[in-house]
């Protein structure tokens, strides 16, 4: 059983570590896709958790990075400039500053409330219901972010944030996350969530909570999206249309093509997407591939990504790992099996 965890966790983690190796050896305009890519890690994981293990799909986990990023971004921006970028701000807000590490707790402690209220009555629905009610969390989060200035930029894009979000930094957030989201599903509660994703009314005939488990889930879940917006704002100038459809969209994709079932499943799709979407993003603005000039249309990304996710769907609606931890299984199988012809001694 131990040796079945270490795999479990091990090989998302190695995958962070080889993609920060990776990074670190790339040139300066490639080194920021790989950050980007295990930030994005963080932001699949917390979805999963979540999502994979109720099977409940939600369309609004980017309003817990979201109000992560303000809450990190605002907290974050020196006093002294405050005035001149957000001249709105609550007093509170305005005349207080924190480092970096600080405004990335603050920013999973704002995720992880925000998701225990939403959570509260959200989580006694299922199905399309709830997939549409998360996805009215999202309009309303997006709009509050967008028009209410007495808690960030509004409409601006952030300015003066600290860029502290370097390759170390990311990954070492992914690595927290993929820590938590393990501990996580290999708790209690966690087996409990998903035996309620099998059968919610068999898990409700011997007495187990479906609602309470969820609502559990959705908070750490909250939690750990919160941390990885403050990350994000952390990384890039972000404005409330960066962490809205665009976002939520390729983070589904990713979970949905990697195996939303599994850990496993969260990472690879994570740093498949980003790889591909990076790719797209350089061809978009011109790459030379091999003397050959490749100029994509502007928005090919979307409809790759969105092509690929249909085409997962059809053949392998598991993902490309079918929603599997990593194991080693199937190589213990292997030496088991007789050769064909063979007759057992």
């Amino acid at each position: 059983m131990r040796s079945r965890a270490a795999i479990q966790l091990g090989g998302p983690v190695l995958l962070v570590v080889v993609a920060a190796l990776l990074g670190s050896v790339a040139s300066t305009s490639t080194e920021v896709y790989f950050v980007n890519a295990l930030v994005a890690v963080s932001i699949v994981v917390a979805l999963y958790i979540f999502v994979g293990n109720s099977g409940v799909v939600s369309f609004g986990h980017i309003s817990f990075v979201a109000v992560g990023a303000w809450a990190a971004g605002v907290l974050s921006v020196p006093v002294a400039e405050k005035p001149a970028i957000m001249q709105y701000l609550f007093p509170f807000l305005r005349d207080h500053t924190v480092g970096n590490i600080p405004s990335l707790l603050i920013a999973a402690g704002v995720g992880g409330v925000y998701a225990l209220l939403v959570g509260l009555p959200l989580m006694r629905l299922s199905g399309l219901a709830a997939g549409i009610a998360t996805f009215g969390v999202l309009e309303i989060t997006h709009n509050i972010l967008r028009y209410y200035e007495k808690i960030g930029p509004g409409s601006n894009t952030f300015s003066s944030v600290p860029e502290t979000t370097d390759l170390t930094q990311a990954a070492i957030g992914a690595v927290i996350v993929i820590g938590v989201a393990f501990g996580y599903q290999s708790s209690r509660f966690g087996r409990l969530l998903r035996a309620t994703r099998e059968d919610s009314a068999a898990a409700r005939a011997v007495g187990i909570s479906v609602y309470r488990q969820r609502l559990v889930a959705f908070t750490i879940s909250g939690a750990l999206a919160g941390f990885a917006g403050g990350l994000y704002v952390h990384l890039l100038p972000l404005n409330t249309e960066t962490l809205y459809l665009d976002l939520t969209f390729i983070t589904l994709a990713m979970l949905v093509i990697g195996g939303m079932t599994s850990l496993w499943g969260a990472v690879v799709g994570a740093l498949a997407v980003s790889g591909l979407d990076s790719v797209l993003a350089e061809a978009e603005n011109g790459l030379k591939v091999g003397g050959i000039s490749v100029d994509l249309p502007s928005g090919t990304r979307v409809v790759v990504v969105g092509a690929l996710m249909a085409l997962v769907l059809i053949l392998r609606p598991s993902g490309l790992t079918g929603g599997r931890e990593l194991s080693l299984d199937w190589l213990r199988l292997r030496r088991r099996r007789i050769p064909q012809g063979e007759a057992p001694s």
